[in-house]
């Protein structure tokens, strides 16, 4: 993997960008609101749509907001043809794992596809060393091993038989975390405009390539379009915070924050599903916590 640019390999006349942890970590707070509302959203919405069809109206009103949103603030000019390969290869992993999630979370419990999602920091810190050059650091080994741990103390290994939940949101996690690989290259060269165009508008083709795979696609009712419009707003919301904190800080660094979004989940579980809250789930996030903490003060030592 020599030829791959490592993200220090920079000419010694160009500006090197200065990692900003902390506002990073604000960013990851939009971006873990998001997330809970579209796994709300998704919920909702399952009863009449599938996977499939869910991903192409959510593609279909994020795009009307990337083009709304860009010729408002001029930024359409930005959108390039350039690393399309990039793009499609980000695209395909989001779209493959997105499908995978919304699947998890209308058949398990939220805390428990969240805590099985959370591995997938873990395997973005492995792909930043291999593809990205990022070096695997003891302070991050450190984070990753509380989180981790905490993970485990929430799903509880063993004491619940395997469930195709919990098996679609593992594997989710692997396709998120190549997802934050290709976008943490992306940022280098692309702006977040760019991004999310090509990031909408190839997913509503292969939402419309699979959801006609059957021979016809779903239009949502009155009763669900709120809640469509809630999940595209919401996808469109979480990716723009997750690219921006990207943009500030190394993707060891950006994705052990998202850990925080499992307290928060299971929060949102016991209000409204009646999902109880478990001493794992309090113990694990508090080693959750703990690992953010040391991943981001690390982070601003070096």
């Amino acid at each position: 993997m020599t030829d791959l640019p490592k993200e220090d390999a920079v000419p010694a006349s160009a500006p090197v960008p200065e990692a900003r942890p902390g506002l990073a970590s604000l960013w990851m707070v939009g971006a873990i609101l998001s997330f809970s509302s579209m796994a709300v959203a998704g919920r909702a919405v399952s009863i009449e749509l599938d996977t499939f069809e869910l991903m192409t109206w959510r593609s279909a009103v994020g795009l009307l907001i990337v083009i709304g949103v860009g010729a408002v603030a001029g930024t359409l000019r930005q959108v390039t043809r350039r690393g399309l390969h990039l793009h499609l290869a980000r695209n395909i992993a989001h779209f493959t794992g997105q499908n995978l999630w919304f699947y998890a979370v209308t058949v398990s419990p939220l805390a428990l596809v969240f805590a099985l999602e959370f591995t997938s920091p873990l395997w973005t810190m492995a792909l930043a060393a291999l593809f990205l050059g990022e070096r695997m650091t003891r302070i991050k080994a450190l984070a990753g091993a509380l989180g981790f741990t905490g993970v485990l103390l929430v799903v509880q290994p063993g004491a619940a038989p395997i469930s195709p939940g919990m098996i679609t949101a593992a594997l989710a996690a692997i396709m998120f975390a190549t997802t934050a690989i290709f976008t943490k290259k992306l940022t280098a060269t692309e702006t977040i405009t760019c991004i999310l165009f090509w990031l909408t508008l190839m997913q509503l083709v292969l939402g419309l390539v699979t959801s006609f795979w059957d021979g016809e696609l779903t239009v949502p009712s009155m009763v669900t379009l709120p809640w469509v419009i809630l999940v595209g707003i919401a996808g469109l919301s979480a990716h723009f915070c997750l690219t921006t904190a990207l943009s500030m800080a190394p993707a060891s660094v950006v994705m052990p924050m998202d850990f925080a979004r499992l307290p928060a989940i299971a929060v949102v579980g016991m209000v409204f599903y009646d999902e109880p809250l478990a001493w794992g789930v309090l113990a694990g996030a508090a080693l959750i916590f703990a690992g953010n903490y040391v991943n981001i003060v690390g982070a601003r030592r070096r």
